[in-house]
């Protein structure tokens, strides 16, 4: 199976003093939105809360997917929802260390190996 890095976004949202309550809530409701993006190339979302403010860890396909997603009508969206404007970063991954599968598994472009 041929594979290419997987690209992983942070995005911040510079929020302080959200409950975990209030962020579970908050993350239940957005949750269907992130599940119909499978399609476009969202592997996985974590949902991010702390003093430095929430946001997500986002898993994606691509690079291009990813930005395709974070562009200025999201940016706006969520600027709107939250009053802050967010901060997306990303990254390129090769190598997954998957304790729950215990598998190594690197992705360098011309296969996928899990050791």
């Amino acid at each position: 199976m041929s594979a290419a890095p997987l690209t992983i976004a942070i995005v911040q949202i510079p929020l302080s003093g959200r409950s975990r309550q209030a962020a579970i809530a908050s993350a239940l409701k957005s949750a269907p939105t992130y599940r119909a993006l499978a399609p476009k190339g969202l592997v996985r979302k974590d949902y991010l809360n702390g003093p430095a403010g929430g946001g997500g860890v986002y898993t994606w396909r691509s690079r291009s997917e990813a930005e395709a997603w974070y562009d200025g009508a999201w940016k706006a969206r969520m600027t709107e929802l939250f009053g802050v404007e967010p901060v997306v970063t990303y990254y390129e991954c090769a190598v997954t260390v998957d304790n729950l599968s215990g598998e190594t598994i690197v992705r360098d472009g011309r296969q996928e190996a899990a050791r």
